[in-house]
């Protein structure tokens, strides 16, 4: 459920109309289909190693471990960074949204509340977060479901009066945008970009399963059920609004690039739900955005404190990074991300917006980078792996199709690397300023990494010095016991659990 609520936000409830609109109805889900097939290999060597390894630090660990100390330094601070700037991201957002019922309300006054509101969660520790996450999960879990459902009603005829069926589809209303095959082909692969930003949050799996009950087993179990599932709900949102909405509807595009405040008016899943004559539909989903912001905000705050938790006790932050309350949360870790994301914060609302815009900018190909690192760290895992004898009998999860899945995720994550650039390039009118805003996370990243590497003169790590049992050892005879002698939960969880 934290992956899932870490995947389904403004994503498939904002981008997913404008997916449409540049690539059309088939074209935008050829698109979320080939950006979902990284996901899913990458989440399955993410998963392979995290079962095996269940560490806080998750691939910043393994970076250090199997490939270099230095990228797993350089993956540690920009996956920190880029969920520091997250928060403010989500606090902004609160504020915005807020506005859409209190047009008068500053907003500063909720996204601090918001702020104060994501540490007092954070402080009662991660058994509080699960739960929180679980409930908020649900919730657009749901929505999404009920969204296609009523889709599927408004494109039969069922509600809304009209029968619509795939007309939206057929040729002459151009299932692909593009006058020619080029143009076509070009604006599916380019459309992969938005759906890479939207699938973005899956890799928190890897980082709850050091705070998970049973790993081993909760791990593989997790990736088996969650891929297919948020798969399913992309999929079939994506359809939904491409039968129901023609690609050429102003809202779709539209919603891209308003204001969160005026997005709920013009959101797909509002327009379908008013095609099925649903009052207050706007309302709904303004309230949905607010939740996804709340499980964005608290995701958030979890991932940047247990990645600088896990860089502290490794030696590549202050050690009292490293330090943790009785309840297991990391307090200085948790001080720095609110002070960071408190200064991007004000710097965005009381200044120009200039300096957070570039801050942004930098968290957007380190994203990238890092889901692309760790199918580089599978490969270096499983080599090791071989190198030292060991059997493939003993991992609790085995990713499907490796090594080919790798080599297709490096791949596909290449083509969006190409494809961003290529967007900015061809832009009309045509801005320096955004070619930069594209590429201007690569050196930082790729310069942190050698920055730590020249400072320390780390070298990459021999297959057969490769550290593959350091923590093994004490969390499988912590979590033995676990497992099937677990009490089932009651009858009403298991129905939510099925529903979900």
């Amino acid at each position: 459920m934290i992956a899932i609520g870490g995947t389904i936000g403004t994503g498939i409830f904002l981008s997913s109309g404008g997916s449409v609109a540049a690539a059309g109805p088939l074209g935008a889900l050829i698109s979320y289909t080939i950006v979902g097939t990284m996901v899913f290999f990458i989440v399955t060597s993410l998963g392979e190693m995290s079962a095996y390894l269940p560490l806080p630090g998750a691939f910043t660990t393994f970076g250090a471990r199997f490939v270099d100390p230095a990228l797993g330094f350089g993956l540690g601070a920009g996956y920190a960074f880029q969920w520091i700037i997250t928060v403010t991201i989500e606090v902004t957002a609160a504020g915005m949204i807020l506005q859409y019922w209190w047009p008068h309300l500053k907003m500063w006054i909720p996204a601090l509340i918001f702020i104060v509101l994501l540490v007092g969660i954070t402080l009662l520790g991660v058994k509080a977060f699960g739960e929180l996450e679980y409930w908020l999960s649900m919730i657009k879990v749901l929505t999404c479901i009920v969204f296609i459902i009523i889709g599927i009603l408004v494109d039969t005829g069922a509600v809304g009066g009209r029968f619509i069926g795939g007309e939206n589809w057929h040729i002459d209303q151009a299932p692909i945008v593009g006058k020619d095959a080029r143009e076509r082909t070009i604006n599916i692969f380019t459309t992969c970009v938005w759906a890479f930003f939207s699938f973005g949050g899956t890799e928190l799996i890897g980082i709850t399963a050091g705070e998970s009950s049973n790993p081993a087993k909760a791990v593989p179990k997790a990736i088996r059920q969650t891929f297919w599932r948020i798969l399913l709900f992309y999929i079939l949102s994506i359809t939904v609004i491409g039968l129901c909405i023609p690609w050429t509807d102003p809202n779709l595009l539209n919603s891209v690039y308003a204001s969160v405040n005026e997005a709920a008016t013009i959101a797909p899943f509002t327009i379908i739900f008013k095609m099925a004559n649903l009052p207050g539909a706007d309302h709904a989903i303004n309230a949905v955005l607010l939740t996804a912001v709340l499980s964005a905000g608290q995701s958030s705050f979890y991932a940047s404190t247990r990645t600088l938790m896990a860089m502290g006790r490794e030696g590549k932050m202050p050690a009292i990074f490293g330090r943790v309350n009785s309840r297991g949360v990391p307090l200085y870790s948790l001080a720095f991300v609110t002070c960071i994301a408190s200064v991007a914060f004000v710097a965005d609302v009381v200044g120009t917006g200039v300096v957070f815009e570039w801050l942004v900018n930098l968290t957007g190909m380190s994203a990238l980078l890092t889901w692309m690192s760790i199918s580089v760290i599978h490969l270096r895992f499983r080599a090791a792996f071989k190198a030292q004898g060991r059997s493939l009998s003993e991992l609790p999860y085995i990713a499907p199709l490796f090594p080919y899945s790798c080599y297709i995720s490096i791949a596909l994550a290449l083509m969006i690397v190409f494809l961003q650039g290529y967007q900015a390039v061809t832009a009309d009118p045509f801005e320096v300023k955004g070619v930069v805003a594209v590429f201007v996370g690569a050196p930082v990243f790729f310069g942190t990494i050698l920055g730590w590497k020249l400072y320390h003169k780390t070298k990459i790590v021999p297959l057969l010095e490769v550290d593959l049992d350091s923590g093994r050892p004490n969390i499988i005879r912590s979590t033995s016991k676990l497992g099937d002698d677990e009490p089932k939960p009651s009858i009403w969880k298991r129905m939510l659990h099925f529903v979900a």
